[in-house]
């Protein structure tokens, strides 16, 4: 959304808008810290982590075992370590871009911005999950709200894409603990409010000097018996990384 240049307002309008404006504006702040915290929690300068991703179905689960590098907001490298069928793949975001490699046919593969949405390896995970192309706090209005059965203890806030973007969702709802702004809970609805997905945090673990939710467990609301749990069982922030991390090259077969 672009912005708006404030024109001449009559003093009188300023005046009678200003306890108002005061008003929103804890409000608003405090929405706007909440996620951006959520939004760095799992990143920082810079962050390397083992990651073990469980699909879970009806009728198979599998798990995968991964290695995740990031720098700040923008770069991400994924590689699949296990099983042995998947080693190998690899995702590389560079700012607004992504790709793919595909070991088995030694191919780099180009994701559209309009693939963002679609599914991460076979998961109930999108390509936005891991790379993180859309944030909270650029890609979405955001206010504190109040669910009908609020829990003592949490804070809520709803956010809203902001025109333009391919983002499917209508919004998104998250519950935050007051104490530590840990993430409990994100549940995304569609544009006719209805619930599409969750995802709950959980095993809170200190990595370092960072607590985060070690495990997250998303469970598409649609689809019975499905669901995709991340767990870190490793991470460390504001590492030194090797400065071919987030390369093509690197990408297409390196660390």
């Amino acid at each position: 959304m672009t912005g708006h240049r404030l024109a001449a307002i009559p003093l009188l309008v300023i005046t009678s808008l200003a306890p108002a404006l005061r008003a929103q504006a804890p409000g608003k702040d405090r929405a706007g810290e909440i996620v951006k915290r959520v939004d760095e929690l799992y990143r920082s300068r810079t962050s390397r982590a083992l990651v073990e991703m469980e699909v879970v179905t009806p009728n198979w689960r599998r798990t995968l075992r991964m290695r995740i590098w990031s720098r700040g907001m923008e770069d991400t490298f994924i590689r699949i370590l296990e099983p042995k069928k998947e080693e190998g793949f690899a995702t590389l975001r560079i700012g607004n871009e992504m790709w793919n490699y595909l070991p088995k046919t030694g191919k780099v593969l180009k994701v559209p911005p309009s693939m963002m949405m679609s599914s991460w390896m076979g998961s109930d995970l999108t390509n936005d999950d891991l790379v993180k192309e859309f944030t909270f706090i650029e890609s979405y209005r955001f206010e504190m709200t109040t669910p009908a059965s609020p829990e003592p203890g949490l804070a809520y806030v709803k956010c809203v894409p902001k025109e333009g973007l391919p983002i499917v969702w209508g919004s998104v709802v998250l519950a935050i603990r007051e104490d530590g702004l840990l993430p409990v809970w994100e549940r995304f609805y569609d544009e006719k409010g209805r619930l599409a997905r969750s995802i709950v945090f959980e095993d809170v673990r200190t990595f370092g000097d960072r607590t985060i939710p070690s495990t997250m467990e998303l469970v598409p609301a649609a689809k019975e018996g499905h669901k995709t749990v991340l767990r870190y069982l490793e991470a460390e922030f504001d590492v030194q990384l090797p400065s071919d991390i987030f390369t093509l090259r690197n990408l297409r077969g390196g660390r």
